[in-house]
């Protein structure tokens, strides 16, 4: 164990590093997959694409939303 550390105070920061990457993580993917394969909005491609994004991007930050959630239920 590190001198001069709280274990609580270690989960807590563990808890808040967590949060902060899981967060960019899924920011930074759906805006990558957004922009470089041009999903985000209609260009050439049918509309079926840019709807089958965004329902891909809203189910995955629910569950991003539910792991950080129970992340700070413990």
């Amino acid at each position: 164990m590190e001198q001069g550390w709280d274990p609580e105070v270690k989960k807590f920061f563990l808890r808040i590093l967590n949060t902060i990457s899981m967060g960019l993580i899924w920011l930074i993917t759906a805006v990558a997959a957004g922009i470089y394969n041009k999903l985000a909005w209609k260009g050439d491609r049918p509309i079926i694409f840019v709807i089958l994004f965004y329902t891909v991007a809203a189910i995955s930050l629910f569950f991003v939303i539910r792991y950080i959630y129970r992340l700070w239920k413990k």
